[in-house]
């Protein structure tokens, strides 16, 4: 097995919880209704730093899927699914699609700091 290689996102992300690997751009969440077992999911466009379970066919709330699980690059953590094919027609919007489990997956807030800022504060002139 070969060395893995990250990729690194540029603005909001969402990152694995468990050790803080970017997973996903806040620009790419189609939807924040999914459900999984423990609460909510978001559905995502794109997902990296993942890698794909085998597939397998799943009763889904919305109906037969065949889906597979996604996997964390960095811990080997489960994060959600991907769909892959489904079986109703108007369910195809999701093949290809990932679901990112809310509860495994933290927003990264990294914040742009101004270092010509000056402080308001008149001990610090």
């Amino acid at each position: 097995m070969g060395r893995v290689f990250l990729v690194e996102l540029d603005g909001k992300t969402y990152c694995c919880k468990f050790c803080h690997t970017s997973l996903a751009l806040a620009d790419d969440i189609l939807s924040r209704s999914f459900s999984c077992r423990k609460g909510r999911a978001y559905l995502f466009e794109n997902a990296v730093n993942v890698s794909v379970g085998p597939e397998e066919d799943r009763l889904m709330m919305s109906g037969m899927h065949t889906v597979a699980d996604i996997f964390c690059c960095g811990c080997g953590q489960l994060l959600g699914w991907k769909y892959m094919m489904a079986r109703d027609k108007t369910q195809k919007y999701k093949e290809g699609k990932v679901v990112l489990e809310r509860w495994r997956i933290i927003e990264d807030s990294i914040e742009d700091y101004n270092l010509d800022a000056r402080s308001s504060d008149p001990e610090y002139p």
